[in-house]
């Protein structure tokens, strides 16, 4: 019975991944990636997203108790996995490593940056506006923070894609999972570009 609780906790563990969190990191690099084309540009995409209906019940139950649940499991899996890198040393068994690991490090880059934004809009003590992400990004430490944050969000999400793939019994062969795994490495330069070249807009201004 605890076999099967497992089983079954992993599977949704990794649909979780993908769907809701999955889908609301693209969204929300894309929303941001307005920040490109000007300051009103994010202003406007960021207050359309702020306007929906219902926001705070979509934020709850669509964003923040998945990434609470994928989070929670995530940690016990990442200190109950056995990793064999020194051992074997294949190149897939290095993203294994590399997924626990990035999984550690975008748990602590989302508790900060939502600490950062969504706390300190919702205490008042900040705008949703292109100002609050200036402010923070002009500083040259959290910059390098966000980048290393934003590299291992899509990383950790890009390896995870293929992971779910072959978890749910949808990329079986040796062939298609080598095809997916050049897929998901579009997927996460696609991503981090996107997240990386708005870093640099509101720290540089360019």
């Amino acid at each position: 019975m605890a076999g099967n609780r497992d089983f079954y906790f992993r599977r949704l563990h990794s649909l979780l991944g993908v769907v809701p969190i999955g889908i609301f990191l693209i969204q929300h690099l894309i929303v941001n990636h307005f920040a490109v084309y000007g300051e009103d540009s994010f202003n406007q995409a960021a207050g359309v997203m702020a306007g929906l209906p219902f926001v705070l019940l979509l934020e709850t139950f669509v964003i923040y108790l998945p990434i609470l649940f994928h989070a929670i499991l995530g940690v016990y899996i990442v200190f109950e996995a056995k990793n064999n890198t020194r051992k074997y040393g294949f190149f897939r068994n290095w993203l294994f490593y590399l997924q626990r690991f990035t999984g550690i490090v975008t748990l602590i880059f989302i508790v900060w940056h939502v600490w950062e934004t969504r706390v300190q809009i919702g205490l008042g003590n900040a705008d949703l506006d292109y100002s609050l992400m200036e402010g923070i990004l002009t500083n040259t430490f959290m910059f390098w923070f966000y980048v290393v944050g934003v590299l291992s969000t899509t990383f950790h999400f890009a390896n995870g894609l293929w992971s779910f793939l072959v978890t749910w019994g949808i990329t079986q062969s040796p062939k298609s999972q080598k095809i997916t795994t050049y897929v998901t490495l579009v997927v996460f330069l696609g991503l981090s570009y996107l997240g990386i070249r708005t870093l640099i807009t509101f720290a540089f201004g360019v």
